[in-house]
């Protein structure tokens, strides 16, 4: 392979050749960098790069200064990732999205960054996402818009919108991000990438001020199954600064993805059992795609957990969260934060401590439900956005299946109710629709069971076989019509 090709290995190929010496982390840097001149014009997912830290990160790997980690598990011995502009990386401008903070520059890198580049990632620059992170849909007023590399004309989704996009265009191996209500997984979902939000405590939120939430964590996005289970094995494992965290597994994520055992008895549901609206063709093709894992030898039953009043328990903990994060903001600078933001944090202050107690009660009572559900389903398997990408300069899907969204986060349902279960999600590729956009599963493992999630995504990955169409070129195209 020539060095301008070296993009289109996939992480585990690039790692490998790393570790043999047949390619050096200089070699991916400069092809990383010669990718993203290539195609940030078109996509804008990268707008803060950082080359000349990432060759000196490469040359010390090189120099064997930088190894420490390299008989660990996860070690990815020099190979370029993208960390999204919500994390701080020391010396280069994190903005968070937010006006606020354009020329904010960190002088310490966030836990989770300092443990990827332990492992031997090598930050090539940081990832568009919406202000703080709130949003569907990728853009901000300090960087613009992003734009779904299969149709420009179109969004990436949000919030790990950036982060999608370097991986689908092969601007980067290996991308970071982060998810409360569908931000790993509606981007993996609208740009044929995969996506993972782990189970709370896997990965650690660090610097966190929500730090005993579970609704927020940070995850890993890759371009296939292997590359996923290779970057959260880099990221797993206890940290000091989050409570919440624990151990790695003894065994690791790429080692069980090596080896995969199908689930035998799958749950798929197109509506949450009724809880959420989709437009008909994404329920078509996703009820169809379901069905192939079939073909791996799994039972294949329409069923779904009791998600109660779902919807309601999401808002309620979800503005309990932006009280935490953004009052003192709103308080000082409420000209500076966009709209969407202050009314999720003014729906939090406005709530009762009687409603908030309701809402705890009512995720316990979900949790214990999906336990029982595991205890006959070992996968769910929903879609993984209830519409395909919609236009770039829109912030939400303006209808799903014909009804107008009362709110911004009104269409996340399929990807916020999961989030209130604690269970771990990813989202992989399942197809495209008539109009060429990417459609995406989302798969549901038991709690704490990635390894077995990742097995079963590994599995119908290799049935599809669509991770084969990346990295692209970044396409233009038209808004397709609303259905």
């Amino acid at each position: 392979m020539m060095n301008d090709d070296l993009y289109r290995m996939t992480a585990v190929e690039a790692v490998t050749r790393l570790k043999k010496g047949e390619v050096t982390p200089l070699d991916l840097v400069e092809t990383s960098a010669k990718r993203i001149a290539e195609v940030e014009p078109s996509v804008n997912a990268l707008p803060t790069l950082c080359l000349d830290r990432a060759r000196d990160h490469a040359k010390r790997i090189l120099a064997g200064t930088a190894c420490e980690a390299k008989d660990e598990a996860g070690w990815l011995a020099g190979l370029p990732v993208s960390i999204k502009d919500l994390t701080d990386v020391a010396g280069v401008r994190t903005t968070y999205g937010s006006p606020i903070f354009a020329d904010h520059v960190p002088t310490r890198s966030h836990p989770l960054v300092e443990r990827v580049e332990r492992k031997g990632g090598i930050v090539m620059g940081k990832s568009n996402t919406p202000e703080f992170g709130a949003g569907g849909s990728t853009f901000n007023e300090v960087f613009g818009r992003t734009r779904n590399p299969w149709n420009t004309s179109l969004t990436c989704g949000g919030s790990t919108g950036g982060g999608a996009v370097s991986i689908a265009t092969g601007e980067v191996w290996l991308a970071h991000g982060s998810d409360h209500g569908g931000s790993l997984r509606r981007p993996g979902t609208y740009c044929s990438v995969v996506g993972l939000r782990p189970s709370p405590g896997r990965v650690t939120r660090g610097t966190s001020n929500n730090l005993y939430s579970p609704q927020s964590v940070q995850g890993p996005m890759a371009r296939t199954v292997a590359d996923l289970a290779l970057f959260l094995d880099a990221m797993a494992g206890f940290c000091p600064q989050d409570p919440m965290t624990f151990d790695a597994p003894s065994v690791s994520f790429s080692a069980a993805v090596a080896r995969p055992v199908a689930p035998k008895r799958v749950a798929f549901t197109a509506d949450l059992g009724g809880k959420t609206e989709l437009d008909r063709d994404i329920r078509e093709i996703c009820t169809k795609a379901a069905r192939r894992f079939e073909e791996l030898g799994c039972i294949v039953e329409e069923a779904s957990p009791d998600f109660g009043p779902v919807d309601e328990v999401f808002m309620a903990l979800r503005s309990q969260q932006f009280v935490v994060d953004r009052e003192l903001q709103l308080q000082q600078y409420r000209d500076k934060i966009k709209p969407d933001i202050i009314w999720n944090t003014e729906l939090g202050l406005k709530q009762t401590a009687s409603r908030l107690a309701w809402a705890e009660r009512e995720r316990a009572a979900l949790f214990r439900r999906m336990g029982e559900f595991f205890q006959t389903y070992d996968l769910l398997v929903t879609p993984g956005a209830p519409t395909a990408a919609f236009d770039v300069n829109l912030r939400a899907p303006a209808t799903i299946a014909g009804k107008k969204l009362e709110n911004y986060m009104a269409g996340s349902t399929v990807n916020s109710a999961i989030t209130v279960t604690g269970s771990p999600a990813i989202a992989v590729p399942c197809g495209f629709d008539q109009y060429g956009r990417p459609v995406g599963l989302q798969l549901v493992g038991k709690p704490r069971g990635e390894a077995a999630l990742l097995q079963a995504a590994s599995l119908y990955e290799s049935l599809m076989g669509l991770f084969k169409l990346l990295p692209i070129d970044p396409k233009p195209g038209t808004v397709p019509p609303s259905a």
